[in-house]
Parts: C-alpha cells; sequence; structure tokens
C-alpha cells in the first residue's frame, strides 16, 4: 500500500527487493491504478485485488496506517507490515485481535540484506 513509479522512492525500492528475492508483489495506489509499476499491475485499494494477500506492506503514514489496517483485516490477509517510522499502536491491537501477524517500524528490504543462518549449518 503506498506503492511508488519512481526510482528514488522507498516504496520503489522496497518492491525491487522483493521482487529480486521471488517474491509476488502486488502493488497498490489510487493514483498509479491501471498503470504497471515494476510490470506488475497496480489496484487501486486491497479489496480491488480480487486474490489472497499474505502481507500487507504499508507505505503510508502512521495516522493511514488504520484505515489500511482494517482494509487488510477486511481482505483477510496474514501480516501488516508497517514500514521504518510507521508505528500505530490501535492499528497493530486491531490486527493481532483479528488474527494477523503484526510488525512495525522495520522494512522487509532491509530484513531479507540482514544474514542469517540456518540451523545445523556452519
Amino acid at each position: 500500500m503506498g506503492a511508488s513509479p519512481r526510482p528514488e522512492r522507498d516504496s520503489y525500492l522496497c518492491m525491487q527487493a522483493l521482487l529480486d528475492a521471488g517474491y509476488r508483489v502486488i502493488p497498490v495506489n489510487p493514483i498509479e491504478a491501471g498503470n504497471s509499476i515494476l510490470g506488475q499491475h497496480c489496484y487501486e485499494s486491497l479489496a480491488a485485488i480480487g486474490q489472497p494477500v499474505d502481507m500487507v506492506d504499508i507505505f503510508r503514514s502512521p495516522e493511514a496506517a488504520l484505515g489500511v489496517t482494517l482494509e487488510a483485516i477486511a481482505i483477510g490477509a496474514d501480516v501488516v507490515w508497517m514500514q521504518l517510522d510507521i508505528i500505530n499502536h490501535q492499528a497493530a491491537e486491531l490486527a493481532e485481535a483479528a488474527g494477523l501477524k503484526v510488525v512495525m517500524d522495520r522494512c522487509p528490504k532491509l530484513e531479507l540484506e540482514k544474514p542469517y543462518w540456518v540451523a545445523g549449518e556452519g
């Protein structure tokens, strides 16, 4: 939510990193609806996607995160992920009460860049 077609924007860079890592990404931005961002069809809203959504990555203001979270709950998403500096405890509580997992103030692109280990290796 909040995808941008502008390569200098964090949402664009995050989307590119997720696509490069093999994730399917569906951009949502009412202004860009019907256009493509990084080759992916952009939708007006979460409800307009019309297919299951695992994770909603929120690139909106902390205040807007509540409305996006309510949309994520309505479509049956599994996870609400609020980007860096996006903290909305009311949204998090509502999502958790509805059974969604919540991540706040983190970026999946940065998480993908972190080294990790696998149990039983090295």
